[in-house]
């Protein structure tokens, strides 16, 4: 049967101060017996008959298991949520699902994302970088149209890709311990300090590259 809405509880209450019974007002209203005298025991006992605040479900982590999975993920950028589950018992001994240690890790605004792969970047490597793309601002669309870029995404559709997750906050993509450190050009001398650039300029049937390492 249906549940009272406020103005249905005040309408079943008024039928009651006019002298019908109990089972009378609960065929009208459409509920059960149960529910007419329960609103009448809530009414004596609180003075009103909205619903009483109720408290949710218990939470199976303490407030310091909580911080200890923010410590531990801001240590270990790349640990993932399964494994924090299985290394913490919750209240009365329980397990934690992995859900639960990421919404506890969302209150302090860390989330799951890709992290950034490359070099971890210095003060200078910074600052030359911007002197780069300072010096290049006003190339052309036909400028940019031969230089061959190293850094496609991929894209799989039909099962996990198996990619490292870190947890950081929005501003931390950058930052030292957020930074999978990969060297893309293994084939080559190259120390993690400079950028290439290829560019390529067709000529007949065939076509020339130039490769530019920049020095950062």
């Amino acid at each position: 049967m249906p549940c009272l809405s406020e103005v249905d509880r005040h309408r079943a209450l008024g039928l009651l101060q006019a002298g019908l019974p109990i089972g009378e007002v609960s065929l009208r209203m459409n509920v059960n017996r149960t529910t007419i005298f329960r609103l009448t025991q809530r009414l004596h006992e609180t003075d009103t008959v909205s619903d009483q605040s109720c408290s949710g479900r218990p939470r199976c982590t303490t407030q310091r298991q909580d911080r200890n999975f923010v410590r531990n993920h801001m240590n270990n950028r790349f640990l993932s949520v399964s494994a924090s589950s299985r290394q913490t018992r919750g209240r009365n001994n329980q397990r934690i699902s992995a859900n639960t240690v990421r919404k506890r890790l969302s209150t302090s605004s860390l989330r799951d994302r890709r992290p950034y792969i490359g070099p971890i970047l210095t003060q200078r490597h910074r600052h030359q970088r911007t002197l780069w793309a300072q010096e290049h601002a006003a190339w052309d669309r036909i400028q940019w149209r031969s230089v061959v870029f190293s850094d496609e995404s991929r894209f799989c559709i039909d099962h996990a890709d198996g990619r490292v997750r870190v947890w950081r906050r929005s501003s931390e993509r950058y930052q030292a311990d957020c930074v999978r450190e990969h060297d893309r050009w293994s084939g080559a001398s190259f120390d993690g300090t400079s950028m290439c650039c290829c560019t390529g300029s067709p000529r007949g049937a065939h076509t020339l590259l130039a490769v530019a390492c920049l020095d950062l």
